[in-house]
């Protein structure tokens, strides 16, 4: 059997510094699974000179291997530069879901009644993102356009999604778009979302109003929750519920393409934050979210090696938090380098250890 390939999408400033990090976890005389890494320059200034031709490329390596680990990059603002590599990225592999799991990171206090898992199943595309906009008229009488799309293969894809990983969590569906505003355009969501219900009739349901989703969100009662969401409600949502549980950088974001029979066949991992450039080679920032996509793109492997591998690393982040091994936006004096080792120093035990006891 050949070795797995993860595609290795390398980024920008402080987002490269943290796939290294993340990479040094995936050693494989630190996890014991043999896998082969294969890099693509996702720079702004290779992607620049190679107008773009990088990130397709990359793009068919992933099709390929089924696995990606992506930096942080960043996007330009000026129109007719070469955008965003996400973008390009979604499409080419037909990604339609974001996954983005809020979870306690032990030790840390939480915000509000946040402290069950709550992921965000967000739409990777179409909605406000991509959209055609315009603007016609002067002065006061300018008028501003947009033109949004959805399309219901995409509903259906974040609603079933939701529904599965609410069954695996033991956690209930809730939230939902303002389809009570905009009952033809968002209201195809909920439509898919009610028709999931239906196909899952053990997983608890509770849709709500998007703007109800947020109140409510601050008062949970601790219940593990599935909120599908738009692709822009998703995008405020996920980096709402990662804050209330401590920082945006304590938890993975993975981008998933589907058979149709909603099986992942390509997924990609990275953080869900920038490239923070005032932290750029500082060493302090928070590597926590870049190792634990690493650990995630591990248990989509599904190997018994690499399922104990990502255990290892997602326990060994955590624990490590616990025991007061944090960086400045925990509240500690870690630097990033010494964080990671600290993590692969308990990965190393783990991974001798467990096989000791049977595991």
């Amino acid at each position: 059997m050949s070795k797995p390939t993860i595609v290795v999408l390398e980024g920008d400033q402080t987002g490269q510094e943290l796939l290294e990090e993340s990479l040094r976890v995936l050693d494989p005389a630190v996890t014991g699974v043999d896998i082969e890494l294969k890099r693509y320059d996702l720079s702004l200034e290779s992607r620049r000179a190679t107008n773009n031709q990088i990130v397709l490329e990359a793009a068919q390596a992933m099709k390929e291997a089924g696995f990606g680990l992506k930096a942080a990059t960043i996007t330009p603002e000026k129109a007719g530069d070469v955008g965003s590599p996400n973008a390009i990225l979604r499409e080419q592999i037909n990604g339609t879901v974001i996954v983005r799991t809020g979870r306690r990171i032990p030790g840390v206090r939480p915000v509000g009644g946040a402290y069950a898992p709550i992921s965000v199943i967000r739409m990777a595309v179409d909605d406000a993102y991509g959209a055609k906009e315009w603007r016609e008229g002067e002065g006061d009488n300018e008028v501003a356009y947009r033109t949004e799309k959805i399309t219901r293969g995409t509903c259906r894809a974040v609603s079933e999604y939701a529904f599965m990983h609410a069954r695996r969590m033991k956690a209930k569906v809730f939230g939902g778009p303002k389809y009570t505003v905009s009952p033809i355009y968002e209201g195809m969501l909920k439509e898919e979302m009610d028709a999931a219900a239906k196909r899952y009739a053990d997983v608890r349901y509770e849709p709500q109003l998007i703007d109800a989703t947020y109140a409510l969100l601050l008062t949970n009662s601790g219940d593990p929750m599935v909120i599908p969401a738009l692709n822009r409600d998703g995008d405020c949502l996920s980096d709402l519920v990662l804050q209330m549980f401590g920082t945006i950088a304590g938890a993975e974001s993975l981008l998933l393409a589907f058979d149709k029979d909603f099986k992942v066949n390509v997924v990609m991992a990275e953080a869900p934050h920038g490239t923070a450039p005032s932290l750029e080679g500082k060493n302090v920032a928070n590597p926590m979210a870049m190792i634990l996509a690493s650990a995630a793109l591990l248990d989509y492997i599904d190997t018994p090696q690499a399922n104990m591998a990502a255990r290892a690393i997602s326990e060994a982040t955590l624990e490590a938090v616990y025991d007061g091994v944090r960086t400045a936006d925990l509240g500690g004096h870690t630097t990033t380098s010494d964080f990671t080792d600290e993590v692969i120093r308990r990965v190393k035990t783990k991974m001798e250890v467990w096989p000791s006891l049977g595991n």
